[in-house]
């Protein structure tokens, strides 16, 4: 499915006010999000892993987190804005942060995202361990935990990540591209 929707131009977030030192605020993700299914199918199956059973440490079973449903922010994103502001938005679906952050911002900006600034879900580790996924692989093809990421000024950020219980995930930077810390 999908929705499509109106917004008037002059309230469009085209990205084209971000600027280097702008911070990145990562909105928790519920699980998968919908996002590298084939993936996720490839790894399981050749396992032949029990969907019906709690993975060590778990507090639900590996079915029950596959089929968690995706965290919807419209709501949430309508509010911060009307009360905080921020400058541009990305959903991470595919791609993962990597192809999903540089594409909001202004070329030849960048972003820079520090390793260890948000909880990642255990799904992401059973994944890695059972199909030997890179952290590169991972980083691609899923949302890692963060299913939104709003672009704000660093005067507006700390309202922001109070408001919203985000995470201060790194900075918009002159250097084109995405890097990892």
């Amino acid at each position: 499915g999908f929705a499509v929707g109106i917004v008037e131009r002059s309230k469009m977030l085209d990205g084209q006010s971000v600027k280097a030192g702008h911070v990145l605020i990562g909105l928790e993700s519920h699980g998968l999000h919908s996002n590298g299914f084939s993936l996720v199918r490839h790894v399981l199956a050749p396992t032949r892993t029990e969907l019906d059973q709690r993975p060590t440490g778990w507090d639900c079973t590996l079915a029950d987190e596959l089929l968690r449903p995706t965290r919807i922010y419209v709501k949430e994103m309508s509010a911060l804005q009307r009360d905080i502001g921020f400058d541009a938005a990305a959903h991470i679906t595919g791609g993962g942060l990597p192809g999903n952050l540089p594409r909001v911002i202004p070329e030849g900006l960048g972003v820079q995202v520090d390793r260890g600034s948000w909880p990642i879900p255990k799904v992401f580790d059973l994944l890695k361990r059972r199909g030997d996924l890179s952290e590169t692989d991972l980083l691609r093809t899923f949302n890692m935990g963060v299913g939104m990421v709003l672009f704000t000024s660093p005067d507006r950020a700390d309202a922001l990540l109070e408001a919203s219980g985000g995470h201060r995930l790194g900075v918009v930077t002159e250097q084109p591209g995405f890097k990892l810390l």
